[in-house]
């Protein structure tokens, strides 16, 4: 067998991985992605060409350079992000778990050693192969050594291989005249100055001619163009050092044999202990044989009736249990976890119906002290549980409270987070190979996922609570979130209704503004051209009509709605562009979409989530209801499609600037106070302290400016921001915010607050102690700390909302049950509560809607509700 040595740049490598994969870290909060990425590209390489020896190199500090100006040069080279820094010990941790050697010398770089140990591999008979995403190392290049440069591309990670043939084709030089190629055109990326003057073509074109920089300045009269002769000659020293600055050692002391690099058992103990903290599951499947840590479960699975009931009275006695739930067709499984690593799956068969299971488990609610489950929502209808079962406690929810920023709840997540133990996720046991059941009942991978389920939802009850209350967010869950759960739930049961033909008519009427668009538009243009294309719309526009404002990205013109926006003043043909784009996403998205959600029951029954948002707020889906437009007329008629049914009319509840009144509560603000308090139109109060004109003199076009500002403020907005909002200067528009906060100077004092403590603490709160993470403010780029600041401003006011319009939800949901009501809520759309109210209940219910919203918090100031009837959503909004 040929021997074969396989070398990787670690640095490199390390790099392109960590700005190949989106920013993940362990549960202690370790960035672990450019390590997991590494991981991935040297098992992939390894697969590839099983080679028999390995080795890494990595820069070991600053290089001590040979030539006195080197210093000038590559000792200026920025440092690495701390996120990408902080990983680089750990890659090395790995590689010595694994026996992997790595290759490390003072005074020279990775590349050095690199070629040293290519030269080396080479005389000895070794097939080499370099892994590196720097191309400077193609001038290592022989016969028998190849560089192979990983690519990350959309459809994937391609690779570029390279021997010396490969270099002439692709450069048309020799590898070791790209050594001269590079230092006659220089390279920023590496502080290499190269000669001025000269690019890329310039380069290669001399080399290829002349095949060294020095052979080019001995026939230096011969060098074409004028330009590169004359700079060649006056840059000449300059030019040798880029060469010695460009060219890699091929001679280091390198301190490791190549019989070091032979490759052994990797896979060992201590690599395996070492990937299972860093949460690397799956590469911890490439290791053979059981983890002596492996968790395992003890699992019965319950065909006998007499043996179910003994089970549940035995959990009845305990104070946490855990269930999970699976259901599928007709098909029904229980799990439950009552003590230890003992998991009982119970299907539905025989004598242990689906009816019994669901019985025995509500009876749990009633006797035990908690009763921990993930998306409980799904199955409250079944359960029979009410809002005010202290037992409820629902862990997904919970783990989104303590971090509202994960992607994802599941409980591999919960397990990993608070019970330090690394379990497979159902995304890794199922696939369409592996379901959760077959024709048997559950699969092995369904029977270990369900007792899974229900042993974290048992176990974690603890450390979730100790963590909710350490964080101070007990009542938070139990008085907020718990309830609002339950309201969700009912609120998705009753769906809202939609009439068919209505929404069909409304498609109709899209179609025929879509058409008549769709001429005007090539009527403007003079031409036809497929206006769905950003391609063709930037080259109809930028360079057929030759608008002004293009700008050109590497797939062409970009055609983004901030770019038509800034020139919609003025072209005409631009706001029909805008206009078009709007109504074909109507069609799409509403017109076509909710067809599809329309039950047999003629509703749309969505989704409404609780665990998606950072700052608290609800959000909907299959299909989104609250994003149903308001701003262009033909989108607001959207909402003239759903109908309350016979007998009802829609009562919609609103609240009226509720984040401004949270601002006048939270900031103390004596002038914004007392404007709510006296109830004046705060937008024209606030033009008129910014204009410095008496309030009944504020025109229209002034308030509408003024109601920017406000809002603006609210969200962190810029001058530059609220310049492109208004339309006017960015000098204009900061003179505009410094005036607001001289009027408001408690606002201003109140937001740097906040930063300063998003800064300080790592987070910030609302007014029930809702937590928001903010680790953008301590990111060394600045567009990411400007957004942490904008969040810090931002999220404690929409988040105190946010919980205000789930208390007012929760306490109208309740007192209309409590009162046995035909009238039903039916949506929560951000800030509005709609009600499908029973005709002859209308009054009650709006007087149970100012009581509860009205008094949903208790503010400095009072929290006012515009209410609205109407026989369509259209007419009550």
């Amino acid at each position: 067998m040929e021997e074969k040595l396989l070398l990787i740049d670690g640095n490199s490598i390390l790099n392109r991985a960590f700005y190949g994969l989106p920013e993940m870290t362990n549960s202690q909060g370790l960035h672990t992605n450019a390590v997991l990425g590494f991981l991935n590209i040297m098992f992939k390489f390894l697969e590839e060409e099983h080679p028999t020896h390995l080795a890494v190199a990595f820069d070991l500090k600053a290089p001590t350079f040979r030539h006195k100006m080197f210093a000038d040069y590559k000792g200026t080279r920025k440092g690495m992000p701390d996120e990408l820094a902080e990983q680089v010990p750990v890659i090395k941790e790995v590689l010595k778990a694994m026996d992997i050697p790595m290759m490390m010398q003072e005074g020279y770089e990775a590349d050095d050693l690199l070629g040293t140990m290519s030269v080396i591999g080479e005389s000895q008979g070794y097939e080499v192969k370099i892994i590196s995403g720097d191309r400077d190392l193609l001038q290592l290049a022989t016969d028998k050594v190849q560089i192979r440069i990983p690519k990350t591309k959309m459809s994937g990670t391609i690779v570029e291989d390279y021997y010396a043939a490969d270099v002439m084709e692709k450069y048309q030089v020799t590898p070791k005249e790209f050594i001269d190629v590079k230092a006659l055109m220089g390279d920023a990326s590496d502080n290499i100055p190269g000669i001025p003057g000269i690019g890329e073509k310039t380069a290669t074109k001399l080399i290829k001619e002349f095949h060294s920089i020095e052979n080019a300045y001995e026939h230096i009269e011969e060098v074409k163009p004028n330009r590169a002769k004359n700079n060649l000659q006056e840059y000449y020293e300059q030019g040798v050092m880029s060469k010695e600055l460009a060219a890699i050692k091929l001679d280091c002391p390198v301190e490791i044999k190549l019989e070091d690099a032979k490759i052994q058992n990797i896979y060992t103990q201590e690599a395996y202990q070492l990937l299972k903290k860093l949460e690397f599951k799956s590469i911890l499947k490439r290791f053979d044989g059981d983890d002596p840590d492996e968790f395992q479960l003890e699992t019965e699975t319950i065909h006998d009736l007499i043996r179910a009931e003994e089970i549940f009275a035995q959990a009845a006695d305990r104070e946490q249990i855990g269930i999970s739930i699976y259901e599928e067709n007709d098909r029904f499984w229980a799990g439950l976890s009552v003590e230890g690593q003992q998991i009982y799956l119970l299907p539905a068969e025989g004598f242990i119906t689906k009816e019994f299971l669901l019985d025995q488990i509500s009876r749990l609610y009633v006797s035990v002290e908690s009763v921990g489950m993930m998306e409980t929502k799904e199955y409250l209808g079944e359960l029979k549980i009410k809002e005010e079962t202290p037992s409820v406690f629902d862990i997904s929810l919970a783990a989104y409270l303590i971090n509202p920023l994960k992607s994802t709840y599941e409980y591999d997540d919960i397990a990993r987070d608070y019970l330090s133990l690394m379990i497979p996720s159902r995304k890794e046991l199922l696939d369409k190979k592996k379901p959760m059941a077959g024709e048997d009942g559950l699969t092995e991978e369904g029977r270990k996922i369900l007792g899974m389920e229900a042993y974290v939802s048992r176990t974690s009850i603890v450390p979730l609570s100790r963590r909710l209350a350490e964080l101070g967010m007990m009542d938070l869950y139990r008085n907020i979130e718990i309830p609002t759960m339950f309201a969700l739930y009912d609120m998705e049961e009753r769906g809202i209704h939609v009439d068919r033909q209505a929404l069909k008519d409304y498609g109709d009427q899209l179609i025929g503004r879509i058409e008549e668009l769709q001429n005007m538009i090539y009527q403007e243009a003079g031409e036809e051209f497929n206006i769905n294309s950003p391609k063709q719309l930037g080259i109809v526009l930028f360079e057929h009509m030759k608008l002004e404002g293009g700008k050109k990205t590497k797939t062409g013109y970009s055609t983004s709605v901030d770019v038509l926006e800034k020139i919609e003043h003025l072209y005409p043909i631009i706001p029909m562009i805008l206009e078009y784009r709007q109504l074909t996403k109507l069609k799409s998205t509403y017109a076509d979409g909710l067809a599809n959600f329309i039950r047999e029951d003629e509703r749309i029954h969505g989704k409404f989530n609780q665990t998606i948002t950072a700052t608290g707020r609800i959000s909907s889906t299959e299909p989104n209801l609250q994003n149903i437009p308001v701003r262009m007329d033909l989108g607001r008629q959207i909402r003239k499609v759903f109908l309350p049914e016979k007998g009802y009319i829609f009562l919609d509840a609103d609240y009226s600037q509720i984040e401004l009144r949270v601002l006048a509560h939270l900031s103390k603000d004596e002038k914004l106070i007392h404007a709510y308090q006296e109830n004046q139109d705060i937008h024209a109060r606030t033009a008129s302290e910014v204009f410095g004109i008496p309030m009944d003199q504020v025109t229209s076009a002034q308030r509408r400016d003024a109601k920017a500002v406000n809002f603006g403020i609210i969200y962190g907005l810029s001058a530059f921001g609220l310049s492109q909002d208004l339309k006017i200067t960015r000098k204009q528009a900061q003179d505009y915010i410094d005036k607001y906060f001289a009027t408001y100077p408690k606002v201003k004092e109140y937001l740097d607050r906040e930063v300063e403590k998003g800064k300080t603490d790592g987070f910030v709160e609302t007014m029930f102690h809702r937590r928001r993470p903010i680790p953008e403010l301590k990111s060394k780029n600045f567009a990411q700390r400007n957004f942490g600041e904008r969040v810090a401003m931002n999220s404690p006011i929409q988040g105190t909302a946010a919980d205000i319009i789930k208390i007012a939800m929760v306490r109208v949901n309740v007192k209309l049950k409590e009162k046995n009501m035909k009238s039903r809520l039916i949506l929560q759309i951000h800030d509005e509560l709609l009600i499908e109210a029973w005709m002859e209940e209308l009054d009650e219910v709006k007087e149970i809607l100012k009581t509860e919203m009205m008094h949903a918090a208790d503010l400095e100031i009072p929290l006012e509700i515009d209410i609205n009837t109407g026989s369509s959503w259209y007419e009550a909004k």
